[in-house]
């Protein structure tokens, strides 16, 4: 107004008459200017608000496009039940199946705004809570292994994962096999270290178990009278060459003519021949005798080659060296020829890793024993001290009993015969009994473990899980390509499946889920 009252003065200050016709001129001015500033501002307004509801549509239809990648939540059907979680919870492992949106996507059911699995809930829960745990897996109980582990494959959670999961379960750790070079050295290990590899590696394989079963009969037939004459004649020589060599004695039948012994040479050289080509052709010699095996084979052929060291240097008319305690010693580690069988025998490997996994609970078992023979045999020296002709005239005499009673085997040759005794005797038969019994129920169970994880493992049925997908192939890794072009159209939880508009609708070619065939 100050503007207005200033137009027109003089230079007295008188006021000149305004025209209506520029006063009108002047307030139209002040209008436009007025409203052309409250229009920038609107229009300003306008523009940012357009600029994000496009934003906001945009990133809707990118995240249709990923296949629900950047959504809050992601809903599952796995055969019926349903589950809810957040997308950040998958995306930490991005390379496994559903942590990948590419991926899960082929399970995408539009209509009903979810992901569907036809696959084992119970497996589910687990592989859920691995993403919800950042990376622990732990199998059902009542799921088997052989299932839970298809199971893992199925949702790709990665070598890492499974060689870890496997590590927990109790699996050996699988060893690289390391092959000879030289491809006649190969074939050759092949046949002796795989016998399932081929016809002739089994042929072989039954070879070995029967000259075992021979070997081990022959070594028990050489204690039978009849044969046990002649050896005892033998050694009876021996003995008194050792420690009266001045005397002299007729010399026994030469062991050439004993058949037990013949038939014992067979099964050495087929020993012998078996132990040196595998030798001979194995990828690494210092490895060769770290095996316990391997240790095994060769202490089951010593023994024969150092009797027939003997029996030579005897025919040529040497003294021996050896005194008869030893050669028997000797000639009893051909005993351990039995555990050759466990390179054929799964029952003998699986009772080999429950006592490896059961170490703990021997050392246990064994402790206890040990502190309750010393007790009770102490207790039962004093408490039958005083009876006359008692059994038990020292404490380390009374050991024998408390073991026996202990393990509850009861022979009889030592019992007590006072009031007292008797007493003490009866706890430590009950002490026997509660010291066993705690540690054997954990050593059966991990008896039972391998058992039934190797039935698990070697038994496997041929089976196929029918593509359940909603695509139309369900090729993993050559249709990732076409699968992330797909515009797919995400509604929210909350809303609605099918309230969608026409003009952003999407046809999608859908196939029926069909149960898995086996």
């Amino acid at each position: 107004m100050e503007n207005l009252n200033g137009l027109g003065k003089d230079k007295e200050g008188e006021i000149p008459e305004v025209s209506s016709e520029n006063c009108q001129e002047m307030t139209n001015q002040l209008y436009a200017e007025e409203k052309g500033e409250l229009e920038n501002k609107l229009g300003a307004r306008e523009k940012k608000e357009q600029g994000n509801l496009k934003r906001k549509r945009s990133h809707s239809r990118t995240c249709g496009r990923i296949g629900l990648g950047l959504s809050e939540r992601l809903s599952f059907n796995v055969s019926g039940m349903r589950y809810e979680t957040q997308l950040r919870t998958l995306a930490q492992f991005p390379n496994t199946l559903l942590g990948d949106p590419q991926r899960r996507m082929r399970f995408y059911d539009p209509f009903r705004n979810e992901l569907f699995l036809d696959r084992s809930p119970a497996c589910f829960d687990a592989v859920l809570y691995f993403y919800q745990s950042g990376g622990r897996l732990r199998r059902p109980a009542n799921i088997p292994l052989d299932i839970f582990m298809d199971e893992l494959e199925f949702y790709q959670l990665g070598d890492e994962v499974i060689t870890r999961f496997k590590e927990d379960e109790g699996f050996p750790k699988e060893e690289v096999c390391a092959l000879p070079e030289n491809e006649l050295q190969r074939r050759i290990w092949i046949l002796f270290e795989q016998p399932e590899s081929s016809g002739g590696a089994r042929i072989i394989a039954v070879i070995s178990v029967v000259v075992i079963i021979v070997s081990i009969l022959i070594f028990c037939l050489e204690t039978l009278p009849a044969f046990r004459n002649e050896k005892n004649m033998q050694e009876g020589y021996l003995h008194h060459l050792v420690t009266n060599s001045s005397t002299p004695l007729t010399p026994g039948p030469s062991p050439l003519q004993d058949p037990l012994f013949v038939v014992e040479t067979t099964c050495i050289c087929w020993f012998s021949l078996e132990l040196l080509l595998r030798f001979l052709c194995s990828p690494s010699k210092m490895n060769f005798f770290k095996d316990m095996m391997n240790v095994i084979d060769l202490i089951a052929i010593l023994p024969y080659f150092v009797t027939l060291g003997t029996e030579i240097a005897q025919a040529k008319g040497a003294t021996p060296t050896m005194s008869l305690t030893i050669i028997r010693v000797i000639r009893l580690v051909r005993v351990f020829r039995i555990f050759k069988l466990s390179r054929h025998s799964k029952g003998l490997q699986i009772l080999g890793q429950t006592l490896r996994a059961s170490m703990r609970e021997l050392g246990l078992l064994i402790f206890f024993l040990f502190i309750g023979v010393l007790l009770f045999s102490s207790v039962i020296y004093f408490a039958e001290a005083d009876h006359p002709g008692t059994a038990f005239i020292s404490i380390p005499n009374a050991f024998w009993w408390a073991v026996v009673t202990m393990t509850t085997v009861g022979y009889g040759d030592m019992y007590p015969e006072t009031v007292m005794g008797k007493l003490v005797g009866s706890m430590c038969a009950i002490a026997g009994v509660l010291t066993i019994s705690l540690p054997v129920p954990v050593i059966v169970a991990n008896f039972s473990y391998f058992y039934h994880r190797e039935t698990d493992l070697s038994v496997s049925t041929e089976h196929k899980h029918v593509k359940t997908s909603l695509s139309e192939d369900d090729q993993y890794a050559e249709e990732e390509e076409e699968i992330s072009s797909w515009t797919l159209l995400q509604e929210d939880l909350n809303r609605e499946p099918y309230a969608r508009r026409g003009s952003e609708m999407t046809r999608y070619s859908l196939r029926e889920p069909v149960v898995t065939q086996v």
